[in-house]
């Protein structure tokens, strides 16, 4: 069984460690034991980038979204969404969601994207991939109001409490876990890491952000998603065969169209 790194940046990857090949980077996460990558999008204007590793790749899927802090691009619709989403190489519409953090002022223009995002899944039937900081509160309120439920989702990067994975799952979420999982000032994140049912839990890398220990404060890349995995197997008692068995499902059960186009390239998917 494959893992998957269920959110990576492939396209914002530094490949002069890799000799400068795309190829390199996806041979050195099959040698970890990854199987599919899912590459997101944070803008439109680099739609075409992730759609084209996509293309050039059977283990690799694309998302189409605007991240909420995206700023001075093409400022996303519902149709225009809906029609990106349509072709067969994107399995879900984000990274969206709120981030305050890095934004100041009045942010209603952030919540009227959210909503936008929100829309366009439900319509297009591709579930989401949700980016929320220091917006707990007007994430899930936001989800709620939408109805979210109905086009289905991961709340990316986790890095929450209980209560907000508790109702982000009630809503219908999975919960996907990064590199933040293995730092050591990260306890509260474990705890909520072994609370969380195994058929919602996704793993991930965020990369080429967020390198988990022992590569932290190096370059990201999928492969080491595997250290992720091997975390949080560890916080839920089981082996990391069982882990990424479980997590593997619980990717293409969120992601379909991962799953399809595997099947149609003749690789492996779990039954």
């Amino acid at each position: 069984m494959h893992l998957v790194d269920s959110h990576c940046h492939l396209d914002l990857i530094d490949l002069a460690p890799f000799d400068g090949r795309m190829d390199a980077v996806l041979e050195a996460a099959r040698s970890a034991g990854i199987g599919h990558v899912l590459c997101v999008c944070l803008s439109l204007e680099e739609r075409g980038t992730v759609l084209e590793l996509a293309r050039s790749h059977p283990m690799v899927s694309a998302s189409v979204g605007v991240h909420p802090n995206h700023d001075g691009g093409e400022e996303p619709t519902v149709a225009a969404l809906v029609r990106h989403a349509a072709d067969p190489e994107v399995v879900a519409i984000g990274e969206t969601g709120l981030d305050y953090f890095r934004s100041e002022g009045d942010l209603g223009w952030q919540q009227d994207r959210f909503r936008t995002h929100i829309r366009a899944a439900r319509e297009a039937g591709k579930p989401l991939i949700i980016h929320t900081r220091d917006a707990r509160e007007d994430t899930l309120r936001i989800l709620e109001e939408e109805d979210a439920g109905t086009a289905g989702g991961v709340m990316h990067c986790f890095v929450e409490d209980w209560d907000t994975a508790r109702r982000a799952l009630d809503i219908g979420f999975y919960i996907s876990f990064s590199g933040i999982v293995t730092f050591r000032s990260a306890e509260a994140l474990r705890e909520v890491a072994r609370r969380v049912p195994r058929d919602r839990i996704l793993v991930e890398t965020d990369a080429p952000y967020l390198a988990p220990v022992p590569h932290r404060g190096k370059p990201n890349q999928p492969a080491f998603v595997a250290h992720v995995a091997a975390c949080v197997a560890d916080l839920q008692g089981m082996s990391v065969e069982a882990l990424t068995e479980q997590t593997t499902r619980n990717f293409y059960t969120l992601f379909p169209a991962a799953a399809a186009k595997r099947r149609a390239a003749g690789l492996p998917v779990p039954d």
